[in-house]
């Protein structure tokens, strides 16, 4: 028994998997095409490796196509950017600061989602208003919606 399609479907899911860490959607077109040819090697296992390429190529090549026709054809409004976010009031969920991930939650998706996981400059508490500063990755820094009021001694 041939176990040849067991690699190209290794290697397929190993490429959707790298596609978290880039965002582009080049590998994981690269990926279901390789997912393929491991299906085609199920029913012709004696496909000759350079045969195996081509079909990649082959399967791959109208994914990648279709998604590059459609970031180009996408109109500009409709296109999510981290500007989007900045300035967008959520209210904090979990509590947050500088070394202690929170998570704000939005009325609207942000971005497309309407929960993000964020960091403070300051200790912020579950409950609060914040207002987005910056988005960083797949994390938000956020800021009190208010000033805190001073501890001082009030004349």
């Amino acid at each position: 028994m041939d176990l040849t399609w067991h690699y190209w479907l290794v290697f397929g899911l190993a490429l959707a998997v790298l596609e978290i860490f880039t965002g582009t959607f080049a590998l994981l077109c690269f990926g279901i095409g390789a997912v393929a040819v491991s299906v085609v090697l199920l029913f012709i296992p004696s496909l000759a490796l350079w045969a195996c390429l081509l079909a990649w190529l082959l399967l791959s090549a109208p994914i990648f196509a279709g998604f590059l026709w459609r970031a180009r054809n996408t109109p500009a409004d409709k296109r999510w950017t981290a500007d989007e976010a900045l300035g967008e009031v959520g209210l904090l969920t979990v509590a947050a600061d500088e070394f202690e991930k929170g998570r704000v939650r939005f009325q609207k998706p942000i971005l497309g989602s309407e929960q993000w996981p964020c960091i403070a400059d300051t200790a912020i508490r579950a409950g609060e208003r914040v207002r987005v500063t910056a988005v960083l990755g797949g994390t938000m820094r956020v800021e009190p919606l208010s000033p805190a009021p001073s501890k001082g001694l009030i004349s």
